[in-house]
């Protein structure tokens, strides 16, 4: 029940921020509305965790994975999608992300020496083939330039969220807990942002109006303090590879809210992609039955 609860959340709050990324893109510099979203974010969760008497400091030995964390997950990833959003609707780098289950399966092969199981593949061939059916107008259709920038953005933003990943797995195998090991590198994150700030010379814009600001304090405490933490605990709790899956959701989401607040229309195209992404997520989920091994005749039973 647990993890069926920090998967729904983190697929719902995930599903839910790339819209509100959209609504940043304008006057404020992309540099400057990441590091936005993550100094404020820091600020909460290291204020409650102090509050609560939870925070603890990492040993200097854990501290360059939690850099690595930070890097990953709180700087590098996000400046290569809000950067996409400036190319390509918001939907579609959502599909893009979706490729994280692929992203984590090969990089736990690399980097842990997992297994890849045939179940990850029919899964994600089927995902991948739902969210083609979903958005395939808008890839193959509507390409131009400037479409491609945004998918090979949205591929590298990809690539370091499943680099972060694997540093979050190593930090929760070193018995940090995913709220510690995201205080501080959401903090280490902001820092490097800002210096990046510092070192471009882009300028710090304030928050244009009322629906940035908004926008900013639900992706900072939601889709960062709770969402992260939800989907850090999911993978420390059943791996990354079934943990990205909630990736492939995260389509279905933007596009249910786009029917409702952008006259999205479901066509029976749609409908067929909706139905084999929910089921790759079935089949990755799905429990296998025990083989029950029979003992040869004349063979002592085992199990007595």
């Amino acid at each position: 029940m647990t993890n069926l609860l920090l998967f729904s959340s983190t697929v719902l709050i995930w599903g839910t921020t790339w819209i509100a990324i959209a609504l940043q893109i304008g006057p404020v510099p992309v540099l400057v509305s990441v590091f936005y979203r993550f100094a404020l974010a820091a600020l909460v969760l290291v204020g409650v965790l102090a509050l609560t008497g939870r925070l603890k400091v990492p040993t200097l030995k854990q501290q360059p994975f939690i850099l690595v964390q930070a890097l990953s997950l709180f700087c590098c990833n996000f400046l290569c999608f809000y950067h996409a959003a400036s190319y390509v609707p918001s939907g579609l780098i959502s599909v893009v992300f979706s490729l994280a289950t692929v992203y984590n399966a090969v990089n736990a092969r690399i980097f842990f020496g997992d297994p890849i199981k045939p179940r990850t593949l029919v899964a994600a061939g089927l995902g991948a083939t739902g969210l083609a059916l979903l958005f395939g107008p808008d890839i193959f259709i509507a390409v131009n330039p400037d479409s491609w920038k945004g998918i090979g953005l949205s591929a590298l933003g990809t690539l370091f969220f499943s680099f972060g990943n694997m540093a979050s797995r190593r930090n929760s195998a070193e018995g940090i807990a995913p709220v510690t090991a995201n205080a501080w590198g959401m903090s280490y994150g902001s820092i490097a942002l800002l210096a990046l700030i510092g070192v471009t010379g882009t300028p710090i814009v304030l928050p244009p109006n009322q629906t940035y600001l908004a926008a900013l304090v639900y992706l900072s405490v939601i889709g960062s303090v709770v969402g992260f933490t939800t989907y850090l605990m999911l993978v420390s709790r059943i791996g990354s590879q079934k943990a990205a899956y909630a990736t492939v959701l995260f389509p279905v989401v933007a596009l249910t809210l786009s029917s409702l607040y952008e006259d999205y229309h479901f066509t029976p195209l749609a409908m067929l992609g909706l139905a084999l992404t929910l089921a790759g997520n079935a089949v990755m989920f799905a429990r296998l039955p025990r083989r029950r091994v029979v003992p040869a005749v004349g063979a002592p039973d085992l199990r007595a």
